[in-house]
């Protein structure tokens, strides 16, 4: 089936970092003629002081609980149901925390527009089947789809604000020739360090990791306490590591992970990531 002649965006996600994307998405439509100027944006319903959040979001055009004091396009509409807010779109922007990823894409499985192609703005990776896999090869598997991929370094804050960033895009071909694997890789290895320093001196992470130094309150506890229904990536991410490298003997190779992992699940003091290394 030969592509639409007009694109049309819906974000699958609408916390901090799909309502940041939503503002750059909501502008950037409306100054491109090749794509519908409306961009649905699906929104796990919440009640905020009475409010439905995808009420507030429509009339006030700010989503007041995960990126207050930014303002959204117009254009960006708040949608509840997941297959509605996707219903005819051509490109999938999914924006949502990495362990939603396969339930979301089972629902989604054979309701996507024919000539849908997807973009992951995700971090983590998947480890349902036993082994890592890449977040875009599991929503290419669930969904038939092209996939691409957007990364940092960047937070979204400073995203919504249009400040200075760094962002990195790679989609897939197969007629690239064969070296452009190894290319990738050399090219990827010092952006893949940028993203885990930006982490490590901003974000949510080491907001949540800092307090858990200060206070010694388990990361639970301060997830609920400092993300305002936000999700911490960090610990979840040092849980399926730990998996994966028990699961295949390699614990004792890699003691930063393995500390990491001691520090966040067995109550291990955080001093251990420079004393036991």
């Amino acid at each position: 089936m030969s592509a639409p002649t007009v694109e049309k965006v819906a974000l699958i996600g609408s916390g901090n970092w799909g309502s940041a994307i939503a503002k750059i998405v909501g502008r950037n439509v409306k100054l491109n003629h090749g794509f519908d100027t409306e961009v649905r944006m699906w929104v796990h319903e919440e009640i905020i002081q009475g409010q439905k959040l995808t009420d507030i979001i429509n009339t006030k055009h700010e989503n007041t609980k995960y990126l207050p004091g930014i303002k959204l396009p117009e254009n960006v509409v708040a949608v509840p149901d997941l297959l509605e807010a996707i219903k005819g779109a051509t490109l999938l922007v999914f924006v949502i925390p990495h362990q939603f990823v396969p339930d979301t894409c089972d629902r989604l499985r054979g309701k996507v527009h024919p000539s849908a192609r997807a973009i992951s703005l995700i971090k983590g990776v998947d480890t349902s089947k036993g082994g890592i896999n890449l977040i875009s090869e599991s929503i290419r598997e669930h969904l038939g789809v092209d996939v691409s991929v957007l990364m940092g370094a960047n937070i979204a804050t400073e995203v919504a604000l249009e400040q200075f960033c760094e962002t990195t895009v790679v989609q897939s071909h197969t007629h690239y020739p064969a070296s452009t694997p190894s290319w990738a890789l050399t090219s990827a290895t010092p952006q893949l360090s940028k993203k885990v320093i930006t982490t490590c001196f901003g974000g949510r992470n080491r907001r949540v990791a800092e307090a858990h130094v200060l206070t010694g309150k388990p990361f639970d506890v301060l997830e609920k306490e400092l993300l305002n229904g936000q999700k911490l990536q960090g610990t979840l991410t040092a849980l399926e590591i730990h998996h994966i490298l028990k699961k295949k003997n390699l614990v004792n190779e890699f003691p930063f992970f393995t500390t990491v992992y001691q520090i966040c699940y067995e109550g291990h003091n955080p001093k251990s990531i420079v004393e036991d290394i």
